[in-house]
């Protein structure tokens, strides 16, 4: 049977009909109008009603960034859409004749891989997202976990420096100021500042006159000593979380999904590395794999059909 997976971020929204294998049947995207709340959940019921036609679907899922609640119901918050206490399910199955499940777009996005791709092998997968912030996904036992409030495993704010960075959270030394997209652009002009061997990265910053994130990635897979200096600090940063991650969680594979993933190996050594040299117990402590996310740009609605399939079965 069929389901419905809605993503909603702040410049789109992604929508597919999705089998129960994962295997995306029917897909559509329409831009965000992310100050307009009503214009939102217009595009997605309009988005549902297209996908459904013709098709026998069980549920759909929508997933949102922000904190959702625990009855997978209402939007606490989400910081690029103008929601406050958004009762987005209700709003959505006065219109449409479905069930209806709202869900984190990370967790969502976890799930995804968790059931269908890097995870798949494991009943413990810890995930986390580098993209312009950091997301994260934890599954434990073969269940995401969302938290006693539905606001758990907001992993990027998971604090790596005392008093560190501020953030946009509002607290300071969080991993998104030390592991991200941005975090990687702060670090690339910082060594661009220095020169050595910052000189490819202060020759393009000089050319184009600002980096961007999509120069330091040219310049990583170029192989330049300054870029990929710059890919090693972030690793530093992420592979002392995870470590810190693995003591309380003990996960049997950790995932990295989002942009800067694209680095594969390049990006998963200095982490491997830097867990290890902060590991409790090393030695004792069995390791973990470290791995590439599989589904990409798919996850999110991928596993918004399958958490919402599975919600409605439970509901039976």
């Amino acid at each position: 049977m069929h389901a419905i997976g809605i993503d909603i971020g702040g410049t789109k929204i992604a929508g597919a009909l999705v089998s129960e294998e994962g295997e995306i049947i029917a897909e559509d995207r329409v831009a965000t109008q992310a100050g307009d709340s009503n214009a939102i959940v217009d595009a997605v019921v309009a988005m549902i009603e297209k996908l459904r036609e013709g098709h026998e679907v069980t549920a759909a899922g929508v997933a949102a960034p922000g904190f959702i609640d625990a009855a997978q119901s209402i939007v606490y918050y989400t910081p690029n859409i103008s929601w406050r206490h958004e009762p987005l399910r209700q709003r959505l199955t006065e219109r449409l004749d479905l069930d209806i499940t709202i869900d984190n777009d990370a967790n969502a996005a976890g799930w995804a891989e968790f059931r269908f791709g890097a995870g798949r092998l494991v009943s413990d997968m810890t995930m986390l997202t580098i993209g312009t912030g950091v997301g994260g996904a934890i599954v434990t036992q073969d269940r995401l976990f969302r938290g006693g409030f539905g606001a758990g495993a907001e992993l990027g704010h998971m604090r790596v420096v005392p008093d560190g960075l501020p953030c946009g959270c509002g607290a300071r030394g969080c991993i998104e100021q030390y592991g991200s997209g941005r975090a990687l652009l702060r670090m690339a002009n910082a060594i661009a500042d220095v020169g050595g061997i910052g000189l490819g990265l202060a020759t393009v910053r000089e050319q184009k006159g600002a980096l961007t994130g999509p120069d330091v990635a040219a310049l990583i897979v170029a192989g330049d000593a300054g870029a990929l200096q710059a890919l090693r600090e972030l690793g530093h940063w992420l592979g002392q979380a995870c470590a810190s991650l693995s003591a309380v969680l003990d996960p049997q594979v950790f995932v990295f999904g989002g942009g800067v993933s694209v680095a594969g190996d390049l990006l998963l050594d200095p982490i491997r590395e830097a867990y290890l040299s902060h590991l409790p117990a090393r030695g004792f402590h069995p390791e973990p794999a470290f791995v590439i996310a599989e589904l990409v740009n798919d996850a999110g609605v991928v596993g918004a059909a399958d958490l919402a399939r599975l919600h409605a079965a439970s509901r039976a």
